[in-house]
């Protein structure tokens, strides 16, 4: 097929329900869309009147361009603050966490690919608690401008920086940041195409076996 018409073809296993919004364009919360291979999953947050897949969508038409397999998650619960947060979500406001069925599927993968927002306290807490469970290593994508001494400072081991000795409290690993990557809009090229770059490394680290996950080293 490759080979007479220039396109890599990909399976893509369609969500368990239809979509919503106008057009059916918007994928529903507590869904996912399988490739038929478990390379990268794309977590998105859930969506609501604030909370917008995109550009979660475009990052991930622009990695299966390029050949990675990439499945999209969208979270059950994505919207408001973790429980555990010491930023206060909105009065009736949803609390952010990842259910037991999402942990599983997702610790399924090679590499997982957060999509967060704007607010620094927000997307470090979030980071906290969808990584708290999945050994896996992830790349955070947001607006905010986050490092990753932010993260080590939570609990979260990253590449470049570690939490203290017995501070660690989650089995997953940040690997790499893209931040500037604007919630509800249309990713620059610049950006997708700092994406693509990092997922193809840290993909290419986990297939030779360079990156040790969970409370061990990064390679």
């Amino acid at each position: 097929m490759q080979d007479s018409i220039g396109r890599d073809v990909q399976i893509v296993d369609c969500r368990e329900s239809m979509g919503i919004g106008e057009g059916g364009g918007l994928a529903q919360r507590g869904t996912i869309s399988e490739s038929e291979s478990f390379e990268v999953v794309a977590i998105a947050m859930s969506p609501s009147k604030r909370h917008i897949t995109k550009p979660i969508c475009e990052i991930t038409y622009g990695l299966r361009e390029q050949g990675i397999r990439t499945s999209v998650l969208v979270l059950e619960s994505g919207a408001g603050v973790p429980p555990d947060s010491p930023y206060g979500g909105a009065p009736g406001g949803s609390m952010a966490g990842m259910n037991e069925k999402e942990v599983f599927q997702i610790r399924r993968f090679k590499l997982a690919l957060i999509h967060l927002g704007g607010i620094s306290g927000h997307v470090v807490h979030k980071a906290k608690s969808f990584l708290r469970y999945v050994d896996i290593p992830a790349i955070v994508v947001c607006e905010a401008p986050v490092d990753y001494e932010d993260f080590a400072k939570v609990g979260i081991i990253t590449r470049l920086v570690r939490p203290p000795p017995g501070k660690v409290e989650c089995a997953g690993v940040i690997v790499d940041l893209v931040t500037g990557v604007v919630r509800g809009v249309s990713c620059p090229r610049d950006k997708l195409n700092e994406i693509v770059i990092k997922v193809k490394f840290w993909l290419s680290k986990v297939d030779s076996k360079e990156v040790i996950l969970g409370r061990n080293n990064v390679g």
